[in-house]
Parts: C-alpha cells; structure tokens; sequence
C-alpha cells in the first residue's frame, strides 16, 4: 500500500470514518488536496475493499480499512509521543518524521516503544492510540464550530496537521481548557471563544474550528 493510501486512511479514521459518513470537502481540508484528487483515491480505496462510498452521502471504512488504518495510526501515534515528550521535538513539526518511522517499524520494536512510553492512551494532540489488541477509547468527533453560542465545551483533541498545529501554536490553544463560545461571526468569520481559567478571550478562525474537536 501506499503512503499515499494510508494517508488517507488515516485522516477517514481521525475525523470519524469508523463509524459515520465523512465528506469529500472535509478530507481535502485536512490533506490540503484538491477534491478532484480526494474523489479519484477514494474511487481507489472502493474497489480495494478499504472505504465504502455513497454518492452524496458520505465515506466510512470497510472493517478491513479500520483494522489497517488503527496500525497505522497506532505506529504513527506512538512515534509522535516519543519524539515530543523524549526528543523534544514541537507539535507542528512532529507528523513528518513520524510518518517516516512507521513505516520502517516492526511490531516488536513498536511493542518495546509502547511498554518503554508507560502505554500511553493519547497521543500529544490528543488522539487515541490502540493498544497492541486494537482496543481504544472512542474519540469524540464534536467539532468547535457546531457548538452553540453559550456553550461551555472541553478542548479534546486536534487533527494532525502541519498548517492547523503551527496555527493553534500562535493562538496558544491547549489540549484540555475548557472554553466557552462566545459567537460564531458571519460570512465564515472567526468563532470567538473566551478560555474559563484565565478569561483571555480569542478568536479561532473558521477552517480550523472545524478541526478541533471538543467534549
């Protein structure tokens, strides 16, 4: 399979394809490619048996996708965990080096990573890492931008992009505050939110809202 393929894998299973319909649009935001690309892999991934597609309603992965896309992300993940929180390395620029290690990784090595980083549950922007049984905790698929006004929501996760982490790193956002919503602005305006412990208040702008997932 190619990077390529698992790159697309794995963002389906990030923004919920294991068990709702995910939209064209939202996977070319997250992969930054154009539609017409996102349309012709997905074609790719039907015929290989990985992602069922409905026209107009969405695509989801087949059992065999979410098995091959939960190793994939299981590798990845860990590799990113290591890198941030033994070599220092930034959020933003983790997912490269990441992407390159998972791929020259056998399953012993990443079941010696795994005991070595105390079997961590979460990777470092927030996403599940499944045990070496495939179990996990499910993520929570609730973006910022369809909270309502008014609503007080935890900050659960990101996806793992290059361009929203180096954004969300300028804006000092933070795994685990709590935020309330303050307005949505019009015309695909920024989503205003004030943090609860330290009431700064701050706007996040309209692409990345959609790709930051709250509880």
């Amino acid at each position: 399979m190619t990077p390529k393929k698992e790159d697309y894998l794995k963002i389906i299973f990030e923004l919920g394809g294991r068990k709702k319909k995910v939209s064209n649009k939202q996977i070319s935001m997250s992969l930054n490619v154009a539609a017409g690309s996102v349309t012709e892999m997905v074609r790719k991934l039907v015929k290989e048996g990985l992602v069922h597609h409905e026209p107009y309603g969405g695509i989801s992965l087949t059992a065999n996708g979410v098995q091959i896309a939960e190793e994939l992300i299981r590798r990845h993940r860990l590799w990113e965990t290591f890198l941030v929180t033994k070599l220092n390395y930034s959020l933003q620029d983790v997912h490269e080096d990441a992407e390159v290690l998972e791929h020259a990784t056998s399953g012993n090595l990443m079941d010696h990573l795994d005991e070595f980083l105390g079997h961590p549950q979460r990777c470092p922007h927030g996403g599940v890492i499944p045990d070496k049984n495939g179990d996990y905790e499910e993520d929570s698929h609730d973006i910022l931008m369809d909270v309502p006004d008014g609503s007080t929501v935890e900050v659960d996760r990101f996806i793992d992009n290059h361009d929203l982490l180096t954004y969300l790193a300028g804006v000092k956002l933070k795994l685990g505050e709590r935020i309330k919503v303050l307005a949505h602005k019009p015309f695909e305006g920024p989503i205003e939110i004030e943090v609860e412990e330290t009431g700064e208040k701050m706007g996040i702008g309209y692409k990345a809202a959609h790709y930051i997932f709250v509880k």
